[in-house]
């Protein structure tokens, strides 16, 4: 009887760890994709940033750069990103290494 109560409770666990955060991801973006409209700035899977400019049933289109578009599987867009959050972006500058010592030795000769 105690080893059923113990396999009853692992499973109790188990789905609590894994199953439930898990559900409640794909509900998160199902809602993500129901709720998705033209204009919106979106990253794809597959790490791309665009603008949706149509949708269809299976199918949305991305505006990648001005006057380039890409057919996108609606499943394949990974995130709705916040208008604000592309244009502030910065690419940091490199930073610069120390320059070589290039005086010439004196001590050759």
């Amino acid at each position: 009887m105690t080893g059923f109560l113990i396999i009853i409770v692992a499973f109790a666990f188990l789905w609590l760890v894994l199953v439930r955060p898990q559900k409640r991801r794909q509900v998160q973006q199902r809602k993500m994709l129901s709720e998705l409209r033209p204009g919106q700035e979106v990253l794809t899977a597959g790490g791309i940033y665009g603008r949706v400019t149509r949708l269809a049933e299976e199918e949305v289109t991305v505006e990648i750069a001005p006057e380039l578009e890409i057919r996108v599987a609606r499943r394949a867009i990974a995130a709705v990103t916040p208008p604000d959050e592309l244009e502030g972006e910065t690419v940091p500058e490199p930073e610069s290494a120390p320059e070589p010592d290039t005086a010439p030795d004196e001590d050759r000769g």
